[in-house]
């Protein structure tokens, strides 16, 4: 029990690195035509509010995954949400704004648009466990708060660091489904079970890869085009 609670905690932690670190920079974009006095001020507050809505939609989907079938709805949800972390560089489009308020108003609104796959991930991850649920959510507090700068700079030195979130996401997907109560039955024996969840991570990384491979391919035609004009 102890290895199963410790092996869910450690994949709450990295979720929260890969995605809760990409909202903190919404903190930062929102609060950046203010004076440096009231960035403070935006930093916590903001943080303060999108926090709360985090903790009442992570509870409320924790509930929710128990209505038959949502687990195997939020599970491909998952695996999409980790095949675009691999292949998408993320767009932040942010509107500063000019106000204390104003810039608290923005960070709420769109931690709330864009917490989803982290809310999911969580939720998932935790498999109805109220303590992990909260651990996970005091993780994301100083990574949403102070975090992001970190994160980034990690995540340029280490590309590794989202090939494995978008595994540990994968992963978390495909216990979502197998713990899904009306296909119970399609994975009794053990080795459908951890051969299906297996399947569903190699699946996700491998697509991301190749994926992220023709990205890349075509931009290096594009520059190569360019250069020869």
């Amino acid at each position: 029990m102890e290895t199963e609670f410790l092996t869910a905690l450690l994949a709450i932690i990295m979720i929260d690195l890969v995605l809760a670190g990409d909202n903190a920079i919404l903190i930062g974009l929102a609060a950046r035509k203010l004076p440096k006095e009231q960035q403070k001020k935006v930093i916590f507050w903001g943080a303060v509010g999108a926090i709360i809505i985090r903790m009442i939609a992570t509870l409320l989907v924790v509930y929710l995954l128990e209505i038959p079938g949502l687990r195997l709805v939020g599970g491909i949800l998952l695996i999409w949400i980790a095949y675009k972390l691999l292949v998408e560089e993320e767009e932040h489009e942010v509107t500063a704004a000019d106000s204390l308020w104003g810039a608290i108003k923005t960070i709420i609104i769109a931690d709330a648009l864009m917490g989803l796959d982290n809310v999911l991930a969580v939720a998932g991850a935790s498999h109805g466990n109220f303590l992990l649920v909260m651990i996970g959510l005091l993780v994301s507090i100083p990574i949403v708060m102070w975090g992001s700068t970190i994160i980034l700079k990690m995540i340029e030195r280490y590309p590794i660091i989202i090939t494995i979130g978008a595994g540990i996401l994968g992963w978390t997907a495909s216990k979502m489904i197998v713990g899904e109560p009306f296909m119970h039955d399609y994975f009794t024996n053990p080795f459908v079970k951890y051969g299906f969840e297996l399947v569903v991570v190699a699946g996700i990384l491998l697509a991301g890869t190749l994926k992220q491979r023709r990205i890349e391919r075509a931009k290096s035609d594009i520059t190569i085009e360019e250069n020869t004009l």
